[in-house]
């Protein structure tokens, strides 16, 4: 289910950035705003990895050569980008900006720095959520029970856990994830609520105009 401003409003569309330690839930929030809200998707980063078996160009990743990557840089053609290991990523600007223009909005799972990057290059346009866990001691059982890292890296990820909920007062609002279809409920009601903000319904003001003429 979508809900939208009225049909008779034109829109522009919003980035809705999603961040949070691993384990506290915003992939889960994720994938289910992406099957529950057709108003949305996900946004497609570009990588200068190689492609892995299975993967398209375009729809998992956008794959450039490395000289082209750091081109795009210099240009500022990316909203977000970071070296990962021996691989860029990044968020190429031109795509998002026509899915904006559409009236859709634009989903991103990205972690603090990469939603500072955002906030730098399109302010206006971002609406982010942080998503803590309810206690240290309910997100290290989440770590173990996804049996997805080894006993090494699941230390790793809860002693970085604390650094990236220092980042918090960042974002324009927080969920306690302690009860997920709680937790999605209250991203839908985010979404609504900043669909229906003033300017964001750029059809408005021909709108008003033409109800005014009617009187």
């Amino acid at each position: 289910m979508t809900t939208e401003p009225s049909p008779l409003i034109g829109r522009r569309g919003l980035m809705l950035v999603m961040s949070s330690p691993s384990g506290a839930g915003k992939s889960t929030i994720s994938r289910a705003l992406l099957q529950r809200d057709s108003g949305i998707s996900m946004s497609v980063s570009a990588t200068t990895r190689p492609p892995r078996p299975g993967e398209v160009d375009g729809q998992d990743y956008y794959f450039v050569p490395v000289e082209r990557f750091q081109a795009q840089v210099r240009d500022g053609e990316f909203l977000e980008h970071a070296r990962v290991f021996d691989n860029y990523y990044g968020t190429p600007r031109g795509p998002v900006e026509a899915i904006l223009r559409q009236g859709r909005d634009v989903l991103f799972d990205i972690d603090w720095q990469g939603t500072q990057q955002v906030r730098d290059a399109a302010r206006a346009d971002l609406v982010s959520v942080f998503v803590l866990p309810p206690s240290v001691a309910e997100l290290e059982r989440r770590l173990h029970a996804r049996a997805q890292d080894s006993a090494e890296v699941v230390a790793k990820r809860m002693a970085k856990a604390g650094d990236e909920m220092s980042h918090w007062p960042e974002y324009d609002y927080i969920i306690v994830n302690q009860d997920l279809e709680r937790s999605i409920a209250s991203v839908q009601a985010i979404l609504t609520a900043e669909r229906l903000k003033r300017d964001r319904q750029v059809g408005l003001p021909d709108f008003v105009t033409r109800l005014r003429g009617m009187e």
